[in-house]
């Protein structure tokens, strides 16, 4: 019975053995993956958002001299693109977008023309970055689909839905100051190629700046929209008329870099 009874407790031991290091495992992969998401906006899930929208942590922070933009959703970052319409009147831009307190001027604009973002964004019915071929095709003009990264200026425009945010129009015949990769348009965008990193929930986004010190001292809040080109083409030529999720609630961008 004594032999019976060892060969039991040595089971028995093994078994919680292995239940505790399975535990700790778990709780180990838990905490790292919960580590990605530290700091920042952190909002709750809502349901009735696609899940590929439905934002749920959002921050900026810096490693030297480069800008991390971090989001993460509770489905799959960058699962649904817009469907094809064939048309660029009309056509819808899906967007990650990160309204910041920067001034546009640290990018190349004019200085205090509007709220500067940072956006990445998938439009199948047009192209907007013809210094860079992001499907690797060797035409730079037919992968506007592909998902690609903008700097936007934003301004309240009541044209584009009452209280609704457009990005900036670029009056015929003015010159204002642009980023050297403008891509033509004739709204205050730019095109600076920087690479979106999508992997599970996240998205993440590299971006170098000269004053990074700036970005340190920004506030920034998440929103994920569909943005639509004008079905006149004219002024305002791309209006935000459906915002999906925005991380404060309220657009009060409560986000600090590093925090």
């Amino acid at each position: 019975m004594r032999h019976t009874f060892s060969r039991s407790a040595t089971a028995l031991a093994l078994a919680a053995l292995a239940c505790s290091a399975s535990a700790h495992d778990a709780h180990h992969k838990a905490g790292a993956k919960d580590a990605q998401h530290t700091g920042g906006i952190r909002t709750a899930p809502a349901p009735k958002v696609k899940p590929a929208f439905d934002i749920f942590h959002t921050r900026i922070s810096t490693e030297g001299n480069t800008a991390v933009f971090h989001v993460a959703v509770s489905g799959k970052a960058g699962a649904t693109k817009p469907a094809q319409s064939g048309k660029l009147a009309g056509s819808a831009v899906f967007s990650y977008v990160w309204p910041t307190t920067l001034d546009p001027s640290t990018v190349g604009f004019e200085p205090k023309a509007g709220i500067l973002a940072f956006a990445v964004t998938s439009h199948p019915d047009f192209d907007d970055t013809p210094l860079f071929d992001e499907n690797g095709d060797g035409n730079p003009a037919n992968d506007g689909d592909v998902w690609h990264s903008h700097w936007v200026v934003l301004q309240p425009d009541n044209a584009c839905g009452k209280g609704n945010l457009k990005v900036v129009d670029i009056p015929e015949g003015a010159k204002p100051k642009l980023p050297k990769t403008w891509p033509g348009l004739p709204i205050l965008i730019d095109s600076p190629g920087w690479h979106p990193n999508f992997s599970g929930q996240t998205l993440e986004v590299k971006v170098p700046f000269d004053d990074i010190g700036a970005v340190q001292a920004a506030s920034f809040d998440g929103v994920a929209a569909v943005l639509r080109v004008n079905a006149s083409v004219h002024a305002p030529l791309l209006c935000v008329p459906d915002v999906m999720k925005v991380a404060s609630g309220d657009l009060s961008l409560p986000g600090k870099v590093n925090r």
